[in-house]
């Protein structure tokens, strides 16, 4: 994992996609390199999952899931000046359930600028709401 941007060096996100699957595989996904001594992997929390068949089939999008989710220190050291860093890896399983399918995960559901431009139509739009806001361009 790369640093999360505009922090000290902070990992927390992740986002993947996978492709060319075949129903019925269970694949283990351990995404390395988190800096963080907890998470809320190990309290309950799911990974995100979107899957471009589901959501054409089943008009399911971006859901939790995954099993035998953990989060665990790996016993990989970075060395730093003045100290000795530890390292933790979030391990998920995942079983595929489409041939063929483009499945995306996510420590998080995304929400993109596209999104929020909608988000704001809706509630710019609707009489009740639109009472209680005004909307003017920034920059």
């Amino acid at each position: 994992m790369q640093n999360d941007i505009n922090t000290n060096g902070h990992t927390q996100w992740f986002f993947f996609r996978v492709t060319n699957t075949k129903p019925g595989l269970k694949v283990k996904f351990n995404v390395l390199n988190y800096s963080k001594p907890d998470s809320l992997f190990n309290y309950g929390m799911k990974v995100s999952i979107y899957s471009d068949k589901q959501a054409e089939l089943n008009n399911v999008g971006w859901h939790k899931g995954g099993e035998d989710i953990s989060y665990f220190n790996n016993g990989i050291r970075k060395e730093i000046i003045y100290s000795s860093k530890s390292f933790y890896t979030a391990t998920f399983t995942y079983k595929f359930k489409h041939a063929d399918d483009s499945v995306f995960f996510a420590y998080a559901q995304p929400y993109s600028y596209s999104d929020l431009r909608c988000d704001l139509d809706l509630i710019l739009n609707d009489p009740e709401r639109k009472q209680f806001i005004t909307s003017k361009v920034l920059c």
